[in-house]
């Protein structure tokens, strides 16, 4: 049962994933969609939360983030074409700043099995992150759509995998 259960799921995440690649741009939308609601449910909760926290910093904490979700989530369900732009720019500057910065943690691995692999790992970051400046406007019609649909194969694929070592 549990390996059948893993094995589900993991080819529904293939799935997925396979009709995000044949649509990209309605998965974009779906996932600015998805933003928007998770940030709705994230700062609806911190408001709770505000209730709860026994300290005036934590109080503090929970209402400054409880309204910036709300604000975030209200806004990108609000206008979902100018979510998709915002999220698609906070997505390039995220791989710039992490190709760049594990191209320079990188160089500290020189002379390790480690030095190659992470610095692969940057240059792709810092590529994909030119790639989306590069044709930006037009790579927000895509490009999340085609984020979600290869970490939902990738998640599908390690699914599957992982069902293959569970018991019977």
């Amino acid at each position: 049962m549990n390996r059948m259960f893993w094995l589900v799921v993991g080819i529904i995440s293939i799935l997925g994933g396979i009709f995000a690649l044949l649509n990209p741009l309605s998965a974009t939308f779906a996932a600015e969609q998805l933003a928007g609601w998770l940030f709705l449910f994230v700062g609806t909760l911190q408001i709770f939360v505000l209730f709860l926290a026994p300290t005036t910093m934590g109080k503090v904490f929970a209402a400054v983030g409880g309204v910036i979700g709300l604000l975030l989530g209200f806004e990108l369900l609000r206008e979902p074409l100018q979510g998709i732009l915002t999220l698609t720019m906070v997505v390039a500057i995220l791989f710039m700043a992490t190709g760049i910065v594990r191209t320079v943690f990188a160089f500290g691995l020189r002379g390790t099995p480690a030095f190659i692999p992470v610095l692969l790992s940057g240059l792709v970051s810092f590529v994909l992150a030119i790639m989306i400046f590069s044709g930006y406007p037009q790579s927000a019609t895509y490009i999340l759509g085609v984020l979600l649909a290869v970490e939902l194969i990738s998640n599908g694929i390690s699914l599957v995998m992982y069902s293959r070592i569970q018991p019977a």
